[in-house]
């Protein structure tokens, strides 16, 4: 992994989303909310790529959205 701006300011805006979706998950006791909190926050340290990287995230918050939707 090298050492892009880019990589490094979009895994830190990712990360600080997934630590305020895990924070608010504890606090309201929402399961979805904590999980995908945490996957936000440990994922870019597996991922450089920033195609991918955004495309996970986008992935994980749809998720989070679709399990919101069903009532979980």
């Amino acid at each position: 992994m090298g050492f892009d701006p880019n990589a490094i300011l979009l895994s830190l805006l990712e990360g600080s989303i997934g630590f305020v979706l895990f924070v608010y998950g504890k606090r309201q006791a929402r399961l979805p909310h904590m999980l995908a909190g945490v996957a936000l926050c440990v994922y870019p340290y597996f991922v450089s790529n920033l195609v991918v990287s955004g495309a996970l995230a986008v992935a994980i918050l749809g998720l989070l959205w679709l399990a919101v939707a069903a009532g979980a």
